[in-house]
């Protein structure tokens, strides 16, 4: 019996010089390391490791519900979408991609504005420039052209212009310094007439000195 006592002690020295890590040493009580799918059930699904830790895989983030990596997420947006997997969105037309195409807004040519208060945000079509007038068609909204001859104080003659108006004057005439008003040109100061120029309102008048008359064309003198 000593003998065989003998052998398996030598028996158990051997194998212990070819445990891994252990060189002859042997650590009772040591936990075995979980296997990941252990360690996956434990902490729920779309949990990674890393020689630093554990956390959400990529495209994965944690729920505030469960606490899980449990929500998808879509890097480009879903819109109007849902996500249902990580960077796939399904759409409110029942199609998936990577994102949802935007429906097609009421805000016009001059788009949206977000306007938000009080944590609550809503599109609002922006402002139309000066001189235009927002108009609801079957479109949407749209700026239109506002006509303000309609209510322009010309003196003369009124030109609606995109955004503006222009006023203008008739013959013989001048837009004042105001761009409303008009006033009297005076021709004589060009020298239109051969011996004497008298200006009117809007008009001039040539005359000759004594001992000529007029000619057709009435600027010269005969």
């Amino acid at each position: 019996p000593s003998v065989m006592l003998v052998e398996l002690l030598f028996q158990v020295a051997c194998v212990s010089l070819f445990l891994p890590g252990g060189q002859g040493r042997v650590y009772p009580g040591r936990k075995k390391p979980a296997s990941f799918a252990v360690e996956r059930r434990r902490v729920g699904p779309h949990v990674c490791f890393s020689p630093l830790g554990s956390g959400c895989c990529p495209g994965w983030m944690l729920s505030p519900g469960s606490g899980q990596c449990t929500l998808p997420l879509c890097s480009f947006g879903c819109g109007s979408g849902l996500c249902v997997a990580p960077n796939l969105c399904s759409c409110p037309d029942g199609e998936q991609g990577i994102t949802c195409p935007e429906p097609p807004g009421a805000c016009g040519e001059y788009g949206c504005d977000l306007s938000c208060n009080h944590g609550g945000c809503q599109q609002v079509a922006r402002v139309c420039p000066l001189g235009f007038s927002m108009v609801e068609t079957t479109n949407g909204i749209r700026c239109t052209d506002i006509d303000e001859c309609l209510s322009a104080a010309c003196e003369g003659l009124c030109v609606n212009t995109e955004g503006g108006f222009v006023c203008e004057c008739g013959p013989g005439m001048q837009l004042s310094a105001d761009r409303h008003s008009c006033q009297d040109t005076d021709e004589c100061l060009a020298t239109p007439c051969q011996h004497r120029c008298k200006n009117s309102i809007g008009s001039y008048r040539c005359s000759c000195r004594p001992g000529y008359h007029l000619h057709g064309n009435r600027h010269s003198c005969v």
